[in-house]
């Protein structure tokens, strides 16, 4: 069986869930059948890999029109495969002519959902529109979709009324869980400037609408005045986005001096030297189809608190492995509650709580035994090789 699977996010160019996605699933696949990798960007050097860009015509043109060059670039490289497997609608334009010009399955796995995205149009403007039309266009002719948790394929089937719902199957993001586990790093973490003596909430993310850090940080007006807030933050959507975070990160430095701004890609060994260290782990986000970061978190024995949307309830375990904050979201496909202050203030609150709880530690170690058990990468790998080879059986 050989696989042809397509991303825009490969290593060593990796800034979100849907690149760490990719990145684990192949080398675990790739232990049991071949799988070719084609990619955006500059040349890797990995067997089986291959690297494509845009061609210089469209060097000028709007950022879509580039993603849609770079995968025509792919497509008769696709020949010989027997399942086209496309991630994130960056892939899914290569992912659906292949199929079509060569007459084999074209799989997706949703990662997110354009509809569920509308802030993007003030960020891309008409490339958004093109992104949406690629991405429902794909989604209706693809012989079969993965959703990477079962909230996700409710919003799919919401989005996409008319898809048959028999297509769409759920396949959990992972976790590796050798290179995240409890590291003590005292020094190192001092290095990032946190104290790991004293308590802190962390935050690890990019700074998109649907990360939600703008809720955390007015939410953290109302913490202990001992607690750090250490914020991982980088790589903003929008300039306005960046602005409402700066204000914010300001007016809380005004009452508190104890919060940490590191707005550079951390290092896997940074990142888990923090993320052991970290009291409660926040995830205020106001969409996320399953939230890796929540898993990166348990894998290293740290309790959650997190909003109750999307996948995020079934990797959380709400008392047992963290908290869940509820929220009413507005039904417009921002996601954005209906009460904020509401929210906020749930959010504080249960933030507050968990610093208070006595059993902390053993909401961390049911948080590290439950990625083992339900969200390694091996099971991840064997649950996707059975959609494989559904989709090649159903398409012959």
């Amino acid at each position: 069986m050989r696989i042809d699977l397509i991303t825009k996010e490969y290593p060593p160019h990796i800034y979100g869930g849907a690149g760490v996605h990719v990145s684990e699933l192949v080398k675990v696949l790739r232990k049991t059948i071949e799988v070719q990798v084609r990619c955006f960007g500059d040349d890797r050097d990995e067997k089986d890999t291959s690297s494509y860009a845009h061609p210089n015509i469209f060097e000028s043109a709007n950022p879509a029109l580039q993603t849609l060059a770079t995968d025509l670039s792919m497509v008769s490289d696709i020949a010989g495969a027997d399942l086209v497997h496309s991630h994130t609608w960056y892939a899914n334009f290569a992912g659906q002519v292949a199929s079509q010009l060569h007459g084999i399955p074209h799989l997706i796995t949703a990662h997110s959902l354009e509809p569920l995205r509308p802030w993007k149009a003030d960020q891309l403007g008409g490339g958004y529109r093109v992104s949406s039309w690629i991405e429902q266009s794909a989604y209706s002719s693809a012989s079969g979709i993965i959703a990477v948790s079962h909230g996700m394929r409710s919003d799919i089937l919401r989005a996409y009324p008319d898809i048959d719902p028999n297509k769409v199957s759920v396949v959990h993001n992972g976790i590796d869980l050798a290179a995240f586990q409890t590291v003590r790093d005292p020094d190192l973490v001092r290095s990032l400037g946190v104290d790991p003596d004293l308590r802190s909430v962390l935050f690890v993310g990019r700074i998109t609408q649907q990360k939600g850090l703008p809720y955390l940080l007015k939410a953290a007006r109302d913490l202990p005045a001992d607690v750090q807030i250490v914020l991982c933050a980088g790589a903003p959507d929008t300039a306005e986005i960046q602005q409402q975070v700066i204000d914010l990160v300001e007016e809380l430095r005004r009452t508190r001096q104890n919060v940490i701004w590191i707005e550079r890609h951390l290092a896997r060994n940074e990142l888990v030297a923090l993320l052991s260290s970290a009291t409660v782990f926040a995830c205020p986000s106001i969409y996320e189809p399953l939230g890796i970061v929540n898993l990166e978190a348990m894998a290293c024995a740290v309790p959650v608190v997190a909003t109750a949307t999307g996948g995020i309830p079934e990797v959380v375990e709400d008392g047992v492995t963290g908290i869940l904050v509820p929220i009413e979201q507005v039904q417009d496909g921002s996601g954005k509650p209906i009460d904020e202050a509401k929210f906020v203030e749930d959010f504080a609150a249960a933030l507050s709580h968990a610093l208070d709880q006595a059993d902390l530690g053993s909401m961390g170690v049911a948080g590290r035994q439950r990625v083992e058990s339900l969200f390694s990468w091996e099971r991840i790998a064997a649950d996707t090789l059975e959609v494989y080879r559904g989709a090649i059986d159903s398409f012959a």
